[in-house]
């Protein structure tokens, strides 16, 4: 049985050395276990589904040229409306402003229960959307009902957002409504209105993805409306986002026969051949790409820090064994078997892990509650520490194996050497 007292003795010893690799298992334990849990919060965050029919959905950006006037342009997103229906292999479409994912359109509607609320209001994200707009997106009511094609209204750029119905997101209506039915309620939209909740959409993520709009990405409003902008450096930068929905099997087909049909309707237009069709599996590769890249990066800064530890770990076992090894011999020739030898360094390795990891936890802690004030950054589960100090320990014995068999290898005949 191994005696944690020698063990000990020997440490102290060796108190700078020891200090040293103690502090780099703590600042190892509270690095690795910080960059896990933000890679664990970045992958869950770009792996969320938007709600929609991604494979088949995609958004043409349409700007205006000549800077028509408002009827002119209502009158023309009809008309490509009607074109792009009627394409095969298409299987709905609609104009809004935005689309998931853009990174940058949408709106941002601030919505109260009362006029004269002075609670904070809730926040959320909105969508222009007609009858098609839940075809076109793929998505469903789980209560309510659809726009009428009579509700859907034409907005110019200094036109109040005053509809009379709105459709909302589940996640929304639950912070709106907590506890009770959303569906029939008034609320007033930027001290508008006021609007009365006709349905509920389970899932629609907004079109912004960036950390400052992480709480409400969900909270989703669609109002009845065609945006008749001209590309004037108003509101939402002018023209028009027409989503697109093709069939199943169509998506290339529909992708190229689109554009050129909406060109040959009418030629007062302008659609980028570099991004002006965008399909919403490009969106979310682009929208997420920060996110894929930090998780990417804290991983590698994960690899190496365990790497730097087990490196450590190894050199000053090696450098100990190196030093006792008259003492190794003389607890060889004293009766000790090779196994006694192993397990007295793997003890004496998992003490100095052990001391690491307790410091480690309340590093850990202390930064993750400093992340939490800066950034937007949840509460780190215990777990993730715990997980981390399990890593590091095995890692640590794995780390201890090489020298302690080199150790344990010592011939009893050393200690008959001089020092």
């Amino acid at each position: 049985m191994i005696q944690i007292r020698p063990i000990l003795a020997a440490l102290r010893r060796h108190k700078m050395a020891t200090l040293l690799i103690v502090l780099q298992i703590a600042l190892t334990l509270a690095v690795v276990s910080n960059a896990l849990f933000i890679v664990k919060t970045r992958v869950v965050h770009l792996s969320r589904p938007t709600g929609t029919d991604e494979a088949h959905l995609f958004a043409i950006n349409n700007k205006w040229i000549g800077q028509p006037d408002v009827p002119h342009i209502d009158a023309q997103m009809g008309a490509d409306l009607a074109t792009l229906r009627s394409l095969p292999g298409v299987r709905d479409a609609f104009a809004s402003e935005a689309y998931p994912m853009e990174e940058g359109g949408g709106g941002l509607v601030r919505i109260k229960h009362q006029v004269a609320q002075t609670t904070r209001p809730q926040l959320a994200l909105s969508y222009f959307a007609d009858e098609h707009a839940l075809d076109t997106f793929g998505i469903s009511l789980v209560a309510g009902r659809n726009f009428r094609a009579d509700e859907i209204g034409s907005l110019g750029p200094y036109s109040k957002l005053m509809p009379a119905v709105i459709l909302i997101t589940r996640d929304l209506a639950h912070k709106l409504f907590p506890g009770g039915a959303a569906v029939g309620q008034r609320v007033y939209l930027n001290d508008d209105g006021p609007s009365t909740i006709i349905g509920m959409i389970d899932r629609l993520e907004g079109g912004y993805v960036g950390s400052s709009t992480r709480s409400i990405d969900e909270d989703t409003v669609l109002v009845p409306a065609r945006y008749a902008s001209p590309d004037d450096g108003a509101a939402y930068n002018g023209g028009v986002v027409y989503l697109v929905r093709a069939q199943p099997g169509q998506l290339d087909a529909v992708l190229h026969a689109a554009p050129a049909a909406l060109v040959a309707q009418s030629r007062l237009r302008l659609i980028s051949p570099e991004d002006g069709v965008v399909t919403l599996a490009q969106a979310r590769t682009k929208a997420y790409g920060t996110d894929r890249g930090v998780a990417i990066m804290m991983a590698a800064i994960c690899v190496l820090l365990l790497l730097a530890t087990a490196g450590g770990i190894v050199g000053l076992s090696s450098f100990w064994v190196g030093q006792r090894r008259r003492s190794i011999g003389v607890r060889r020739a004293l009766g000790a078997t090779r196994g006694d030898i192993l397990r007295y360094f793997q003890t004496e390795n998992a003490l100095i892990v052990g001391i690491g990891v307790v410091l480690g936890v309340i590093l850990g802690v202390a930064a993750n509650l400093s992340l939490m004030t800066h950034y937007e950054l949840p509460r780190m589960p215990l777990w993730v520490l715990g997980v981390g100090a399990v890593l590091l320990w095995l890692l640590g014995q794995l780390a201890v194996l090489g020298p302690a068999r080199r150790a344990a290898a010592v011939p009893p005949v050393e200690a008959t050497r001089s020092v």
